[in-house]
């Protein structure tokens, strides 16, 4: 196929998804505690067990109104309540052609922060895994679907990456402002392990990670604590990225390949300069450190950025302007759909003004060939 644009970072969410993704695809004796949808009072919504999800199906306007923004599928006027235009192939496809996008890189429900049962995680992960397996066949050379990967349990982390290679899939999603255990700790070894030798691309995607942010409650629709939750939102896998550096983890895979998922590029360059700048400093304490065992890598951090990570924006005026700084095979544009924040369906004239005065080959880099060389289309 001959690819133009990629988008390196949509998403597949619980109001969009087949109300038997979960039902028909765990074991039996998981299916009457596995999520699903029933009526409610207010409409269709998703429940598991005790717990009441968000309504499925979608709403249109100020009820609909995610973070107090509409989504891009309210926007684009095409709404319809109960069809599913992101897991409807030829729907997608034809949002996909209205916008100008080739080939779509779709990351999935935060699965992890809602389901409390460890054990039924366990086989929820697997079912949705199969299911967007399943949903990619249709349209393999266009939708590029994002694994769920466990968040509690390194070991079947890495059981569920070395799935999704067998499974067809060609990357999967770590939330990793969420891990309970530090990412530089020994017990992740395992994924990395599995990830590198796999060559599955593991993502570090958004999703909590923001102390202050309420959740729910009375005050959690205050203007206060939505825009801190939006605005902040993109920078909270600072943590997570020098982790997997100064925890030695890209020098000992450096096959290891991460991407940081709509974090946006306009605050990496001063993180590398400082996490660089850091390094310098432990050099200048040699004594301490060969005390501790020794520094567990050996160059400065912004090395393995250019060898081992990437990161996707959907605009960013700070960060292209900066991009030799990062180096413009480092990140990937994405436009977000269907979520509120997304450039769908005007995308191409995001582009246009985002990227002008950009040279025609970093231009192709960013809006294709990157996402094309990592995902292997």
């Amino acid at each position: 196929m001959d690819y133009r644009i990629i988008s390196a970072d949509d998403h597949i969410d619980l109001q969009w998804m087949p109300k038997d993704v979960w039902h028909t695809r765990v074991p039996p004796e998981w299916r009457d505690r596995a999520p699903k949808v029933v009526e409610t009072s207010d409409g269709p919504a998703w429940v598991c067990g005790d717990d009441r999800w968000e309504l499925w199906g979608g709403r249109p306007g100020a009820a609909g109104a995610r973070g107090g923004r509409r989504t891009a599928i309210d926007r684009g006027g095409v709404f319809e309540h109960g069809v599913l235009r992101p897991t409807t192939t030829a729907l997608r496809l034809a949002d996909m052609d209205r916008d100008g996008v080739d080939a779509t890189v779709m990351y999935g429900p935060i699965v992890p922060l809602l389901i409390k049962d460890p054990d039924l995680r366990r086989v929820c992960y697997r079912a949705y895994n199969d299911w967007l397996a399943e949903f990619c066949a249709t349209a393999p050379e266009r939708l590029i679907g994002v694994g769920l990967i466990p968040i509690d349990d390194p070991t079947m982390a890495a059981e569920e990456v070395r799935y999704l290679k067998k499974a067809g899939l060609r990357t999967g999603m770590l939330l990793a402002a969420q891990v309970a255990v530090p990412l530089w700790d020994e017990a992740w070894e395992v994924l990395w392990e599995a990830a590198a030798d796999t060559g599955i691309p593991i993502g570090f995607h958004l999703g909590g990670g923001l102390r202050t942010v309420l959740a729910g409650g009375p005050k959690a629709n205050h203007a206060g604590n939505v825009g801190v939750r939006i605005a902040c939102a993109t920078l909270q896998i600072d943590e997570a990225l020098a982790a997997v550096i100064f925890g030695g983890v890209l020098e000992r895979h450096p096959g290891l390949k991460i991407v940081l998922a709509e974090t946006g590029i306009g605050w990496l360059p001063y993180m590398l300069e400082r996490m660089d700048e850091t390094y310098r400093r432990f050099l200048d304490a040699g004594d301490y450190w060969r005390a501790q065992g020794g520094l567990p890598f050996t160059q400065p951090p912004s090395t393995y950025w250019r060898r081992q990570l990437w990161a996707t924006f959907q605009t960013d005026h700070a960060g292209l302007r900066l991009i030799d700084l990062l180096g413009d095979d480092r990140v990937m544009w994405a436009s977000d759909y269907p979520h509120p924040d997304s450039t769908w369906p005007e995308s191409q004239a995001a582009i246009a003004e985002n990227f002008r005065g950009t040279a025609s080959e970093t231009r192709r880099r960013i809006l294709c060939d990157n996402a094309r060389g990592l995902y292997g289309l």
